[in-house]
């Protein structure tokens, strides 16, 4: 099956009635895993979110312990898989601790080596995007992974992405390689900042089985991340698609099919006497 992951993020602004919505409104439209954001504000670094208001968003929005206990019941009582990001052994220490077996590694740490060993020994699936990585630097995450199981995510950190910059070519060469380099490497995804569903459906053409778009109930909530997030409706089209395209997948082998063969008897030289 490929798999959506609407990346909630902290498009919920700290707002835990808006983060519910957000998260059955992702599980009603076919979305696997509704994902968030592990994060300490008191561990951020000094940059340029202290002048542009980022701090006090990240501050607003950060999940505690209680926070991510209470979503990660909401998910289960919707029938969704929670996921989260995590930026620093902490952050993957706290998502240990409300017992999650599932961790997203994003673009940013795809070559922090400590935090790729950390969540190898304590997850069974470690999710990585390597968007702002060299294609070596992320072979030599990838081979660092022994234990847990990867989904690698092919990410270009623009946001939002433009379709001139999609790199496609480097799905395609993901697809071919990667699983080769490693016995670890489980599925190729794409995480996708375009707007719209669009470049998510060429990837999955291309052989991507789990797609991750930014998720919203409202594109003029807050935030930057809520501008260029997909709809409910979104989730939806892509989701049929998805299936759809499974479907067509199915080999049948390479003669006609039995459904055929109506047309085949009774319609072949038809127009000869």
């Amino acid at each position: 099956m490929i798999e959506i992951i609407a990346e909630i993020g902290w498009n919920h602004g700290g707002d835990m009635d808006l983060a519910k919505k957000m998260i059955k409104a992702a599980s009603e439209s076919g979305a696997t895993y509704a994902k968030f954001q592990s994060w300490s504000e008191k561990r951020l670094v000094p940059g340029v979110w202290d002048d542009d208001g980022r701090r006090d968003i990240y501050k607003k929005a950060e999940l505690d312990e209680q926070k991510h206990l209470e979503l990660i019941e909401y998910c289960n009582e919707n029938n969704i898989e929670f996921l989260s990001s995590a930026f620093s052994i902490p952050d993957a220490e706290l998502l240990k601790k409300v017992n999650v077996k599932k961790v997203k590694i994003p673009s940013f740490e795809s070559r922090n080596l400590d935090l790729i060993k950390y969540c190898d020994e304590n997850f069974d699936e470690i999710f990585i995007s390597i968007g702002t990585s060299k294609y070596e630097e992320a072979l030599k995450s990838i081979k660092v992974v022994k234990t847990a199981k990867i989904s690698v995510m092919h990410c270009v950190s623009i946001y939002p992405g433009q379709y001139a910059k999609a790199n496609m070519p480097k799905l395609v060469k993901m697809i071919s390689e990667f699983p080769k380099i490693s016995n670890s490497v489980n599925r190729i995804g794409y995480s996708d900042h375009i707007v719209g569903v669009d470049s998510a459906k060429a990837a999955i053409g291309l052989g991507a089985n789990v797609i991750e778009k930014h998720f919203t109930i409202d594109n003029n909530l807050p935030g930057r991340d809520n501008l260029f997030s997909i709809l409910p409706n979104e989730v939806k089209d892509l989701r049929n698609f998805a299936d759809n395209f499974e479907k067509m997948m199915i080999s049948h082998g390479n003669d006609f099919q039995d459904e055929e063969n109506e047309t085949r008897n009774n319609y072949t030289g038809r127009f000869n006497k």
